[in-house]
């Protein structure tokens, strides 16, 4: 798998950022953060992100899923340090978003996450409703001229 873009290395991509507490509990054998904890770690900064953007899918009658989640692991991360996640929208669909994330520890990019969010109601997919449209595009990701 190719190594991401430069620029995903930039806090400054990014339009929103949440610091999670590393925790003991995280380390593996190696003496380093476990990929799975970092995993964990990404979705709770997705779900910060979504509070953020001010929508919650149960107030519109629809479920938000997880279809996708690509993980790069960059740098070792190590416990006691925080890890500042930083998100923004990468993409956005007609029924779908992408969520680009990056975690640094200590100024330094140590992982990036993508996560593409699908939503569903009664019916099956639903499309993305404008008042979400415009809060994603908000937050849309800052790529290089």
């Amino acid at each position: 798998m190719a190594k991401p873009e430069s620029w995903r290395f930039s806090p400054e991509a990014y339009r929103f950022v949440t610091s999670i507490d590393s925790r003991f509990q995280d380390l593996d054998t190696m003496g380093h953060i476990n990929n799975v904890a970092i995993s964990g770690i990404f979705e709770t900064a997705r779900i910060r992100f979504h509070h953020h953007m001010g929508r919650h899918p149960q107030e519109q009658g629809v479920r938000w899923l997880v279809a996708n989640v690509n993980l790069n692991f960059i740098e070792e991360s190590h416990f006691p340090y925080p890890f500042d996640v930083h998100c923004a929208i990468g993409h956005i669909g007609r029924t779908s978003w992408t969520i680009s994330s990056a975690g640094f520890q200590k100024g330094v990019c140590v992982a990036t996450c993508d996560t593409t969010v699908v939503t569903h109601g009664a019916e099956g997919r639903r499309e993305i409703d404008e008042t979400l449209r415009e809060a994603m595009e908000l937050n849309f990701i800052r790529r290089p001229a």
